[in-house]
């Protein structure tokens, strides 16, 4: 059997071994080529469509390339270049999106894969010589081969943001991948960088904060994610049997259509807004610089802040739907644990990218906690919110809107 070819408009022709193809071709994998990417991305960049399922594939060509850089036995680069491919089979419709009802209403995250790889990929992966266990331990980040697709310099990242900068049109995620791979090395220690990708690297890093508040971390992203969080939570409430296992089995359609005929009058108003783009408007959209930080250093839970919700919703003369509370983690530092070596002496990258100080602090300059409504109860739910988190309203606040 002649190797697979797929042409990747981020990569070019990416070649999918024998061995991984009945991998490829499993109803899981499948599955992701209607899970967008980027959740709701969408309703700010109109391109960014692009799913789960063409990112699992470039990151499985990046794993291989590096792989191949390593020198690494054809066993193990089976094995890193499967978990590649199969790294994100654990997320829910809408990707990201759904990640914290899966963290709050059954304990885990996407990269908990076991269960899905035991029912549905351990007759697949015996033939081939790949334990599953392994394959499991290479995507939780705790295998000798993990910091391929799970560090601070791996395949998985340089995939994402040349992909979702391609797709959106945002000039910030070049990175130059095959540089980058081309100058690192793996070693019993973890990564070292050559310094020939010092430049390569600091790119990713750049990249990474760009791309954050212009992309990830867009404000109607979020609102769309926060509606769709809250229509999803008052359906499973309506439907107890099944609940939010049954809406993790589904892809983004198939989520969207059970929404829209929920029992949940709620859930199906919010479903349709979303596919109509009739959107929740930032009512308050503070920095860090207008909220003691402390107090929402890690973020809130999906659960408070709906409690939150409603204690604003109430100031405000208005329904707790009406209201949505989103407080992300403030981000921590970026830290390139790796050496960079030349031919005298390896030194920390920290010491040898000043900037990296530069990069954090604006890190945390993007934070943004948001309160969002309904147009018409902008101004009540601004003056509640600012009461209730003890935020400091800004001057000219009309000009966010």
């Amino acid at each position: 059997m002649n190797p697979k070819i797929i042409k990747d408009p981020v990569h070019g022709y990416v070649e999918v071994e024998e061995e991984i193809l009945p991998l490829l071709d499993s109803p899981a994998i499948q599955r992701l080529r209607y899970i967008r990417q980027l959740g709701f991305s969408y309703l700010v960049y109109p391109g960014a469509n692009h799913t789960r399922f063409e990112h699992s594939v470039g990151t499985m060509h990046l794993a291989g390339v590096a792989c191949r850089q390593f020198g690494l036995s054809r066993e193990d680069r089976l094995l890193v270049m499967a978990a590649a491919l199969l790294h994100d089979v654990g997320h829910g419709p809408f990707s990201h999106a759904s990640e914290p009802l899966m963290e709050a209403r059954l304990g885990h995250t996407h990269d908990d894969i076991a269960g899905i790889v035991d029912a549905q990929f351990s007759t697949l992966l015996e033939p081939i010589g790949i334990s599953p266990s392994d394959l499991c331990a290479v995507v939780r980040g705790s295998h000798r081969l993990s910091g391929i697709i799970h560090g601070d310099l791996d395949v998985d990242r340089m995939d994402y943001l040349l992909r979702d900068a391609y797709y959106t049109g945002a000039p910030y995620g070049t990175v130059d991948a095959h540089r980058l791979i081309r100058n690192i090395h793996l070693t019993p220690e973890g990564i070292v960088l050559d310094e020939n990708g010092i430049n390569a690297a600091e790119s990713l890093l750049i990249a990474r904060t760009l791309m954050r508040p212009t992309v990830y971390y867009h404000h109607v992203s979020r609102i769309g994610e926060c509606m769709f969080q809250l229509a999803t939570l008052d359906h499973i409430s309506k439907h107890p049997a099944g609940g939010i296992e049954r809406i993790y089995a589904l892809d983004d359609a198939e989520c969207m259509h059970v929404l829209k005929n929920s029992k949940s009058p709620l859930a199906r108003d919010l479903a349709v807004r979303l596919s109509r783009r009739q959107l929740y408007k930032r009512a308050i959209y503070a920095g860090q610089d207008q909220v003691k930080a402390v107090t929402f250093q890690t973020g809130w839970s999906l659960e408070r802040s709906r409690k939150v919700a409603e204690d604003i919703a109430g100031m405000a003369g208005c329904q707790a739907a009406d209201v949505l509370v989103d407080i992300p983690p403030v981000p921590g530092d970026m830290s390139l644990e790796v050496q960079v070596k030349n031919r005298h002496a390896s030194v920390g990258f920290a010491e040898l990218f000043p900037r990296l100080r530069t990069l954090n602090q604006t890190r945390r300059e993007q934070w943004r906690l948001g309160v969002y409504t309904l147009p018409a109860y902008r101004d009540a739910v601004a003056d509640a919110a600012a009461e209730i988190l003890h935020i400091k309203k800004p001057t000219r606040q009309d000009k966010l809107f």
